[in-house]
């Protein structure tokens, strides 16, 4: 789009005009939005249509979206709750300074799980988001809205949240990819926590080229965009020098994989080998324990930040959220110190690994999304996961898409790398996507 911009191809105004058009369209089937602020938008545009391209503002006139637990100055955070009614957020958080001071353009806030936890849930103010793929089905979360409007084509990239997975989940059930930084890499200031020892914030986009440009915006000194240094890479062969760690028991052992799953990350591992990357089996603690440690992190810490209101106005909540948050309750403080004792641990353990192997490859979702309406199965398959684990660790980590299941719903692989490497994942997502452009569901058309 800024490439557009520069060219003279189109004009921020026409550009946001189209995407509040499309979003008047689409929004309605999935639910991506909570709040649109279109008449600043169209100052923003017209303002910015006004200056000359510059590298000083690399988003100048790109539309972003936040995710509604991100305060954007002026406009409601709902945290997608009734707690929350009539809360106006008086400053722009970190991360929107960023981006406002790039040139981008906010369209509003997206939708996400309440609190960024407690959904998909029909008892809220506002209706759960749903997949652009198929509108019967989960885009994941809690960063859905986010998953939902760039998987639609409402915006090129958005700004959604991982505690526990909740940017690599929604990005893979909606076929895109989504970035969680280095822990602390991209500021959290503004952003209602969850569990300040696990709350990240990071884009969801298109292209892995758009994840580049926003994570150079959003990490800003913390990012460097090196390229992946492998002297032996070939135009054939682009991947070849490069050391993956497999990390097959997390689906083939510790919580079993569907077959659909199972086989799209071995054909995955191939599609590295193929491009020249060597791949071997590695082996971690058991995945139950990474999941163990981050619950009673996330509970614990979300009990804090929530008790006063729980105790005073749980009717509020939702029920999937008080659920939840109830269970911080019963979390003593020694358990809460062993854990955290436990996630230091934990985080070398994968540190060992990094010594041997440049990233780790390991599942992303173990199911494909359930149905919305289905809330069994919704709790099911949403506790089946692997993307906590870095949550818990801090280590930066993507999500990509790998191809369609039988049903037409977007299959993906997470990757890891060592601390503050994070660009070493996106120049690999960048490899990925130039040998093999990822599909988009038909509303984009």
């Amino acid at each position: 789009m800024a490439d557009g911009y520069r060219n003279g191809d189109f004009s921020p105004t026409e550009v946001i005009e189209d995407v509040l058009q499309r979003t008047e369209a689409l929004d309605p089937a999935i639910n991506a939005f909570i709040t649109i602020d279109a008449d600043q938008a169209r100052r923003q545009a017209v303002a910015w249509s006004a200056i000359p391209p510059s590298p000083a503002y690399p988003l100048a006139g790109v539309p972003v979206a936040i995710k509604d637990i991100i305060d954007v100055q002026g406009l409601p955070t709902t945290c997608h709750s009734a707690v929350m009614a009539g809360n106006i957020a008086t400053r722009d958080a970190e991360v929107v300074r960023r981006l406002r001071a790039a040139g981008a353009i906010i369209i509003g806030k997206l939708a996400t799980h309440e609190f960024a936890l407690g959904g998909p849930s029909f008892d809220l103010p506002f209706p759960p988001a749903r997949n652009p793929w198929n509108t019967d089905h989960l885009p994941g979360g809690s960063s859905s809205g986010s998953a939902a409007a760039v998987a639609a084509g409402l915006v090129p990239f958005a700004v959604g949240t991982d505690t526990a997975g909740s940017i690599r989940f929604p990005a893979g059930a909606c076929g895109i990819p989504g970035m969680k930084p280095t822990f602390g890499s991209v500021p959290c200031d503004g952003v209602f926590p969850l569990a300040w020892s696990l709350d990240h914030v990071g884009p969801l986009a298109r292209t892995a080229r758009d994840l580049d440009l926003a994570m150079q915006v959003m990490g800003a000194k913390n990012y460097r965009p090196t390229p992946l240094m492998l002297p032996e890479a070939t135009t054939s062969q682009p991947l070849r020098g490069l050391r993956v760690g497999y990390i097959e028991h997390f689906h083939q052992q510790d919580l079993f994989a569907s077959a659909e799953i199972s086989e799209g990350l071995n054909q995955f591992a191939g599609r590295l080998t193929r491009l020249g990357a060597t791949v071997e089996a590695v082996s971690l603690p058991p995945l139950q324990e990474f999941l163990a440690v981050n619950r009673v992190i996330m509970y614990s810490e979300a009990w804090a930040i929530h008790a006063k209101w729980m105790r005073e106005r749980p009717e509020q909540y939702g029920k999937a959220c008080r659920r939840s948050f109830m269970a911080g309750a019963f979390i003593t403080n020694e358990q809460y110190l062993r854990a955290r004792r436990l996630q230091r641990l934990l985080a070398e353990q994968v540190n060992a690994t990094f010594r041997q192997h440049d990233v780790l490859l390991a599942v992303n979702m173990h199911d494909t999304p359930a149905r919305i309406d289905d809330e069994a199965e919704v709790r099911r398959t949403t506790a089946r996961q692997a993307r906590a684990v870095f949550s818990l660790t801090g280590h930066p980590a993507i999500s990509l898409p790998a191809g369609l299941s039988a049903a037409g719903l977007p299959l993906s692989v997470q990757l890891a790398a060592p601390w503050h490497q994070d660009s070493r994942l996106i120049h690999l997502a960048r490899v990925l996507e130039t040998e093999s452009p990822w599909p988009s569901p038909s509303m984009t058309s």
